[in-house]
């Protein structure tokens, strides 16, 4: 059974950074892409960011462009998400995401499991 177990959430003010991590444990982590999602309150789940199986490839949102950055480290089956220049707008709770493929997908249809999510809070 897969599990994803996140932590580096919690409270920084707008202009500061965290660094998520995402454990997995329970399949081949390398043969599959991953993905971070994250949903605020009243809101939907959005996509964030995704890195394919080998992560030679990274896709972001708009939001997320030119201030996160996605990596994987396969031998230690984790995935992260440095997060810079926060803006209270990034408030969420995170999730990461394993894919059904090796490939990057943005629909979170596409994520066969998820993690239990840490929360993210930006002060102003």
């Amino acid at each position: 059974q897969v599990q994803l177990v996140e932590s580096g959430g919690g409270l920084v003010e707008a202009g500061g950074s965290l660094r998520l991590s995402c454990a997995a444990s329970g399949r081949t982590f390398s043969g599959y892409a991953m993905g971070w999602f994250r949903q605020a309150p009243g809101k939907e789940r959005e996509f964030v960011a995704a890195i394919n199986w080998s992560g030679a490839i990274t896709y972001y949102a708009d939001s997320a462009k030119g201030r996160f950055t996605i990596s994987r480290d396969n031998a230690k089956n984790t995935v992260y998400l440095q997060m810079n220049s926060l803006k209270p707008e990034d408030t969420a709770v995170y999730y990461c995401a394993e894919g059904r493929s090796a490939n990057i997908r943005v629909a979170p249809a596409a994520y066969d499991h998820w993690g239990q999510g840490t929360q993210v809070t930006v002060s102003s």
